[in-house]
């Protein structure tokens, strides 16, 4: 079966279907038939362009084009699939020289598009994918083959290898700040580090996986705040302060001959930045010291660099603000709000500050807002977040009444009802079927040609499958159809993203949420532990390359599951 899957994946017109099913028909014989599977990761690796052309593709005129035209909308699937990524991590997870050699071949591939190592980027594309797989393998809890597989780049010091040791961190305290410290070193040692260098060491600390950085366009934040600061040892937080002092000390470069990523601009900027925590933590005559070469820095640089505030990101190192303080600083504002504009843009980040609590005062926080387009929107995405609230603290009366009466798409309502279900015991069978028959109803009321369709179809037998077994077969046959008739569902990548923006475009606010049940293995593996036979016959009805690919190695996994716990069993 995997065998004839694999033979036919290579003529599929599905870019990113062929180079997945490769990888994952190999990662599935890798025990049985090494050679075999060497070769499939092999052309695995060569379909990636292809690909992750194909996933471009689907960004920029999907989600990309989405948010630079609208104002508010949803997803049901990931963006971008990361392709490439995906069959490295497969591939290493097995046989860390199989990964090597495919990134000595991006390497080769991208020889004339590589840069000059500078801590605000990578230097090459393989050092990108190598760092995203050794992530990968974090992720997965394979920290020794983690850190083997970032070793070669663990050396250079940009946002990759930091920010993978911030990971590793929260996985192994003692490994990630060992070699934190040798980054320390490495930097104090190399003339080439700047003040870029520094901030980028910086983030370790202070705001782990959030970035600051500057070049002559300007400055750039990367990443995502919020994560907490880490309890380092004092030795190695005055080693940062020695190390970072020792290269914001240099003597500045003559105006317009800088050679380093930051100039003096962004020299000048980074100590201003880091001041508060030199002031905080750092010995008295070190800060003195910056004092002074901030001062000296100044004539060198023009004064809207010098009237930056750093404001916004001073606050992601420090505790985030409760919602309660949230709440009294918009009031606050409402009261003073002199437009009708303002009171709309301060009632809309209330009504989302009450929804996330699902605390239902969100609606009346949105009835206020005069702007009717704006009201529109804002009641779709307030419903929605309410309603996952509810479903959450599975309080399914207020889930059937909010997606009754709530204004957002009936994806959203099939997913919330099919959720719902699945949590109820099995005491309240019942209330479960009919949260799955309103479902069924909002699926019906979705375009038959929308992929949305047999996303819709496949939650709905995912949740009958927990609350009545026997019933799954005529829901898949449904899904089934639903996917033959739908144009593009590729039976993966479900995931929910769901946002809008106020009418400047200024505000965002968005929840994204894994959604399993929209794909097809799931079912399909747990569909074969029940009976194989059924199961393969309903693979075979689908007609879509890529679902039915999915399938078949649902199937094959589930199968081969068995066979080990069964050999598990024995001994």
């Amino acid at each position: 079966m995997l065998i004839t899957l694999a033979s036919d994946s290579v003529k599929f017109s599905d870019a990113i279907a062929r180079a997945r099913t490769l990888a994952l028909v190999a990662d599935l014989l890798w025990d049985n038939d090494k050679e075999r599977a060497r070769a499939l990761f092999r052309a695995a690796w060569e379909a990636t362009d292809a690909a992750e052309k194909a996933a471009d593709e689907q960004y920029w005129a999907g989600l990309y084009r989405q948010r630079h035209t609208q104002t508010s909308g949803y997803s049901a699937v990931i963006p971008r699939p990361a392709v490439r990524r995906e069959v490295l991590r497969l591939a290493t997870k097995h046989d860390r020289s199989l990964g090597e050699e495919f990134l000595r071949q991006q390497q080769k591939d991208d020889a004339s598009k590589s840069q000059r190592p500078g801590p605000l980027g990578y230097w090459d594309a393989s050092m990108i994918q190598r760092m995203e797989a050794a992530r990968d393998l974090l992720d997965a809890d394979l920290t020794e083959a983690a850190l083997q597989f970032a070793a070669p780049a663990i050396g250079v010091i940009n946002y990759a290898t930091v920010d993978f040791l911030s990971s590793l961190r929260e996985k192994n305290p003692a490994a990630a700040d060992e070699r934190y410290a040798a980054l320390l070193a490495l930097a104090a040692a190399n003339p080439l580090s700047d003040a870029n260098t520094v901030s980028v060491l910086s983030s370790y600390l202070f705001t782990p996986h959030l970035f600051l950085g500057f070049t002559a366009g300007g400055a750039s934040i990367e990443g995502y705040p919020g994560q907490t600061r880490p309890e380092v040892a004092p030795t190695l937080q005055l080693a940062f302060f020695r190390t970072a002092a020792g290269i914001l000390l240099r003597p500045p470069a003559v105006p317009g001959q800088e050679q380093d990523s930051a100039g003096n601009d962004g020299h000048y900027l980074v100590i201003k930045q880091l001041m508060p925590l030199f002031e905080e933590r750092a010995p008295a005559a070190l800060t003195a010291a910056l004092r002074q070469q901030l001062e000296a820095l100044a004539p060198l640089t023009t004064q809207d660099t010098r009237d930056r505030d750093f404001s916004d990101f001073r606050s992601a190192m420090r505790p985030a603000k409760k919602s309660e303080d949230w709440e009294q600083t918009y009031l606050n504002q409402l009261d003073h709000a002199k437009t009708s504009a303002d009171r709309d843009r301060i009632n809309l980040k209330l009504g989302g500050l009450y929804a996330e609590r699902g605390d239902a005062r969100a609606r009346d926080y949105v009835e206020k807002i005069d702007d009717s387009e704006l009201h529109t929107r804002a009641r779709s995405f307030i419903d929605a977040r309410l309603t996952a609230n509810a479903m959450a603290r599975k309080d399914t009366s207020r889930v059937s009444e909010l997606c009754r009466t709530g204004q957002f798409v009936s994806l959203l309502k099939v997913y919330f009802l099919s959720q719902t279900a699945k949590l109820l015991p099995p005491s309240e069978n019942e209330k479960a079927l009919t949260l799955i028959d309103l479902a069924t109803t909002e699926a019906r009321r979705i375009d038959g040609l929308d992929p949305d369709s047999p996303r819709a179809f496949f939650a709905i037998a995912n949740a009958m499958l927990v609350v009545n077994r026997a019933a799954v077969w005529g829901t898949v046959s449904d899904a089934i159809k639903a996917s033959n008739s739908a144009d593009g569902f590729g039976g993966e990548d479900g995931q929910l993203l769901v946002w809008m923006t106020d009418n400047e475009k200024y505000n965002y606010w968005s929840w994204t949420e894994s959604a399993p049940d929209f794909d097809v293995d799931k079912i399909f593996g747990e569909l074969t532990d029940f009976d194989y036979e059924k199961a393969v016959g309903l693979a075979k009805g689908l007609s879509g390359e890529a679902p039915r690919a999915v399938a078949t190695i649902a199937i094959a996994r589930a199968v081969f599951d068995q066979k080990r716990d069964r050999t598990a069993k024995a001994k």
